[in-house]
């Protein structure tokens, strides 16, 4: 029986309240991509705690996306994380089908309906921080960028790192560069070696192998969405990395949804710096490499972004090379 309706279907607080929820998790990427693998731990973390039921599809392709979609809704679940880029409209239409199903979809547009909510991947805001970061680091005043897709996600992290490096760096120049893929290790590694032969010193690793090209080169790399430091053999080579926590926009849909009260929302505002949905990781061994200069103003500038007094520009305009 499905929380999200509790009201409608005559069940009490304390019923709702009382509930396992059941939740599915549908992934186009393996569960180790670093996108999918947030969401992941998430809801792993949730079943560890006891708080629901968790199952979840990995690698299904769009083509079978609302396929599975619809299987886990008939299946009794009360609630499906997933991505919806690419198939939006359809994966609309299923939430529609399932009123009493809450959805939280990453996705490019606004909610849905009254049970169609989003997100999307606002780190943005680590992401100036390290690019503050770089544009003291660099020696030859050239960066490297390499990404997966050219969508206003990834687009907006570029440019908060681009404008966090000019505002330390005037001269900094970029390379800018998509694989259109996201998850190739290789072919990221081999565009990143591409920018180094052009001239850049630092890299920054939006996708999986970016990190290994500025090991074997001997650059360091800044990381994405998982501390790259840690998880993409980056000791040494990975200065910091802008993290994405899931927790806070996952914790908040239970709650909503064991009230009964799970509406069609934006779940941005869960997934920024000060509601702790993305942090800068630690600077590792890197941290005494850094000018202290440069510490303090990054950590007085994360400081101002959770309180509201600096507000870093939000851009998805596709970014461009500089040199």
């Amino acid at each position: 029986m499905a929380v999200v309706a509790a009201t409608a279907l005559n069940l009490s607080a304390t019923d709702a309240l009382a509930e396992k929820l059941k939740v599915a998790g549908i992934y186009t990427v393996p569960i180790q991509q670093k996108w999918v693998g947030t969401l992941h731990r998430a809801l792993t973390a949730a079943k560890e705690r006891g708080e629901i039921e968790y199952s979840f599809s990995e690698k299904v392709a769009n083509t079978d996306y609302v396929r599975v979609m619809r299987e886990y809704a008939e299946s009794g679940v009360n609630m499906v994380v997933g991505e919806a880029f690419g198939i939006s409209r359809e994966a609309r239409k299923v939430s529609d089908d399932y009123p009493e199903i809450a959805f939280l979809m990453g996705d490019p547009g606004g909610p849905h309906g009254e049970n169609f909510s989003v997100f999307d991947n606002w780190i943005h805001e680590p992401c100036y921080l390290m690019g503050v970061v770089a544009g003291t680091m660099t020696k030859t005043n050239k960066i490297g960028m390499v990404g997966g897709f050219p969508i206003g996600e990834v687009n907006r992290l570029f440019h908060a790192f681009m404008a966090g490096a000019r505002s330390v760096n005037p001269d900094v120049e970029f390379k800018v560069s998509f694989i259109g893929s996201w998850y190739d290790p290789p072919k990221a590694k081999e565009f990143a070696f591409a920018q180094v032969e052009s001239g850049v010193d630092v890299l920054y690793a939006e996708r999986a192998g970016v990190v290994d090209a500025a090991r074997e080169k001997g650059i360091v790399a800044f990381g994405n969405v998982n501390d790259m430091n840690k998880a993409e053999n980056g000791t040494d080579v990975v200065v910091a990395s802008a993290l994405w926590h899931m927790e806070p926009a996952i914790d908040y849909a239970i709650a909503q949804v064991k009230a009964g009260k799970f509406a069609a929302e934006d779940y941005k505002e869960w997934t920024m710096m000060k509601a702790g949905g993305a942090s800068l990781s630690p600077f590792y061994e890197f941290d005494g490499k850094i000018p202290a200069e440069t510490r303090a103003k990054v950590e007085a500038l994360a400081q101002q972004i959770k309180a509201g007094d600096f507000v870093v520009e939000t851009n998805d305009e596709e970014p461009k090379s500089t040199f």
